[in-house]
């Protein structure tokens, strides 16, 4: 288990579990309704429907602030946990902002298949909240995010935590 620094959090402006009610919290109530809406209505097509990519246009636009707010709105949810994935494997910030540290990550379960992908994700302190940080750097990451790897990667994470909505925050387009 990893102790994310929630006082801190706070003060950067971000959501944490202890705050009170808020206008920005507010606002992540409207946004996640219609998303976990869609997340709990089974879908006989895919059987992915609880993953949800933050992207955005250019790089400092607000997907990594999103995507946190985001995971820990939904992990406030009675019957919600949350598995946030620091997907934009060239500029990593989720772990960074959140005040902690991992051995290993998404990267490492893609190059590696005698790495289960529950080796690399983190418990926190935030009850229903998970994290898979990005992994060590790569000069093929965005190839591998294409890859089969991937693919198969995202099938294992919905078979293994089929509970929880998988929030990826992604690289800019």
């Amino acid at each position: 288990t990893v102790s994310i620094d929630l006082a801190q959090l706070e003060r950067s402006g971000y959501l944490v579990p202890t705050s009170s009610r808020s206008l920005l919290a507010e606002e992540f109530r409207h946004i996640k309704r219609p998303l976990l809406d869609n997340a709990r209505s089974p879908d006989p097509g895919n059987g992915r429907h609880a993953e949800i990519m933050v992207t955005s246009a250019l790089p400092e636009e607000g997907k990594t602030f999103f995507s946190i707010n985001l995971a820990m709105s939904m992990a406030a949810e009675v019957d919600t946990a949350v598995l946030l994935v620091d997907a934009d494997v060239v500029r990593p910030t989720v772990l960074q902002r959140l005040g902690i540290q991992a051995d290993r990550g998404l990267l490492d379960v893609l190059i590696d298949p005698e790495i289960d992908v529950s080796d690399g994700v983190m418990e926190t302190n935030v009850p229903k909240l998970s994290i898979l940080a990005a992994g060590a750097r790569n000069d093929r990451a965005t190839e591998l995010l294409a890859s089969s790897a991937m693919d198969a990667l995202l099938g294992q994470l919905a078979e293994r935590y089929p509970n929880h909505v998988i929030v990826f925050d992604a690289p800019p387009l």
